[in-house]
């Protein structure tokens, strides 16, 4: 009996063990998150490799007391100051940041309005459009980019990935074969080529 006591005290230390790893293990995973500083567009949810930047927010951007005050100032400076083009643009930035797209939309078009042909933000539409799954809107600014500059790879390397997230499959490869004769070596081409197939597979 005094055996069978042992055993289970053991068993019960080691239960507590692994429990307090795992917790442990994952208090830090969020923590190292947190610290890996600010979100870039190449950390969205399905983009491509390359895409024009959307950043910003300084080097304590990884510090969320840090972003809840400069996102919250941002939008203050952007509500305060309709006509500042660079405040509008900075406070789309923080909010993207945050991973709250549509709010980070709603400045750039104010951006957009103020600067009907920057070529940054109407790539940054692009960007955060198809992060917030709005793939026609998405389409629409990457082509209205793709107007501005023809051989633009990051802004055609987005359209790519547009067109396949909605089935568009003529459209898709189009844009495909654009990006491979502009650049050959495109990282994201096997996998576009790949998911290109698939669609035209599942349409058969």
């Amino acid at each position: 009996m005094n055996r069978d006591n042992l055993l289970f005290a053991i068993i019960g230390i080691l239960i507590g063990f692994i429990i307090g790893f795992m917790l442990a293990n994952s208090i830090l995973t969020r923590e190292a998150a947190l610290k890996a500083g600010p979100l870039s567009a190449t950390q969205g949810q399905n983009l491509p490799a390359n895409h024009p930047p959307v950043s910003g927010g300084g080097d304590q951007a990884g510090d969320p007391q840090q972003m809840f005050t400069q996102v919250q100032e941002a939008m203050k400076q952007a509500r305060e100051h309709p006509d500042d083009f660079d405040a509008q643009l900075t406070a789309a930035k923080l909010e993207y940041q945050i991973q709250r797209y549509d709010q980070a939309i709603e400045y750039l078009l104010i951006a957009n309005k103020l600067k009907p042909t920057d070529f940054n933000v109407l790539g940054m539409l692009g960007v955060a459009n198809m992060d917030a799954g709005h793939f026609d809107a998405a389409e629409k600014w990457y082509r209205a980019a793709i107007m501005k500059k023809p051989d633009d790879i990051p802004v055609i390397d987005g359209l790519c990935a547009v067109l396949l997230s909605k089935g568009d499959a003529k459209g898709a490869e189009e844009t495909i074969n654009r990006l491979a004769r502009i650049d050959p070596t495109n990282q994201d081409l096997p996998q576009f080529k790949a998911k290109l197939a698939e669609l035209k597979a599942g349409k058969k």
